[in-house]
């Protein structure tokens, strides 16, 4: 049985496709963290924060903090997969699974996050962790099919589908910033989307849903998971596209899927310490669901290997 050290897990040990994606993680996550250390009244006053945390009844929701009982990380591959020992415990889901993740490259991201914690455990920077424990428990037992079509629905409410009549620069600005992600969307997939003005947004043709379901059916259950939480995120199937495709960021997708709050901002100013915490949070979420998507998508085994101890 293979075993590797927490200490000597490195960016270089994972894919090429999904090291840029980790490093943008691990900053903007961190970046999450001294916003939260700075603010007043101590780093559990936005725990929480904001309608983007999953619910209950999408993911699971992570206790707030714990101290840390454990001094060593390491993997081991197992039968099942790939599983994370804290010091000589393997690390358990919610439901009392063992937790075990099918490749080698997420294992790694997930024991780095158990690794990086310092004093205390702050689960809810622990987004790669939620995330397999959602899929390997499954609280909501929904089956593929139904992962997909969840997805696939917020097309009916897709955020950059929807445009304003006023006032004329925020028309403006939706139409230079959200139109050619959906002209490449469109051009991508085969499909049209389109924009509305209307409160009930634009008409899906039923063959753009039909060309969508089966793009997502191509996905394992793991990803499909990292994809819904994305979607959750963004409030818009058409940027997580874009980002699972790498067309855009995660600071580009994050920024137009605010991008009407962010207008408003810009006009009206915003509320200290709270919109820069929100902010940087929802980009942690997303990198992390992005980066969950491509690991689960990659090979088991990672093609560099870490060197025994």
């Amino acid at each position: 049985m293979r075993k590797m050290a927490a200490s000597r897990f490195r960016t270089g040990c994972l894919p090429s496709s999904s090291s840029a994606m980790w490093r943008s993680y691990l900053r903007l996550r961190d970046g999450g963290r001294r916003l939260l250390n700075r603010l007043p009244g101590g780093p559990t006053v936005f725990v929480g924060l904001g309608s983007n945390t999953p619910s209950p009844s999408r993911a699971y929701v992570p206790p707030t903090e714990r101290k840390r009982f454990y001094q060593n990380v390491s993997i081991t591959q197992g039968e099942g997969g790939f599983e994370i020992n804290l010091d000589h415990r393997k690390l358990k889901t919610p439901q009392a699974k063992l937790f075990t993740v099918p490749s080698e490259a997420l294992a790694i991201a997930v024991a780095t996050e158990w690794d990086s914690q310092q004093d205390t455990i702050k689960f809810y920077t622990m987004h790669l962790t939620t995330l397999c424990n959602t899929s390997l428990d499954n609280p909501t037992q929904r089956n593929k099919d139904q992962l997909i079509r969840a997805a696939v629905k917020f097309l009916d409410t897709d955020t950059i589908c929807y445009r304003v009549e006023e006032p004329q620069t925020l028309v403006e600005l939706q139409k230079n910033e959200w139109d050619p992600i959906i002209e490449w969307a469109e051009k991508r997939y085969g499909i049209e989307i389109g924009s509305s003005t209307s409160i009930m947004g634009p008409s899906m043709p039923a063959r753009t849903r039909e060309v969508l379901i089966s793009h997502l059916a191509s996905y394992n259950m793991w990803a499909l998971q990292g994809i819904e939480f994305v979607v959750t995120q963004l409030k818009s199937m058409v940027l997580t596209l874009g980002l699972i495709d790498l067309r855009l960021t995660v600071e580009q997708a994050v920024l137009l899927s605010r991008l009407e709050e962010e207008y408003q901002i810009q006009k009206w100013g915003n509320v200290e310490w709270a919109h820069d915490y929100e902010l940087q949070e929802l980009r942690a979420r997303t990198a992390a669901g992005a980066l969950f998507v491509h690991l689960c998508s990659e090979s088991t085994t990672v093609k560099h290997k870490l060197l025994q101890e």
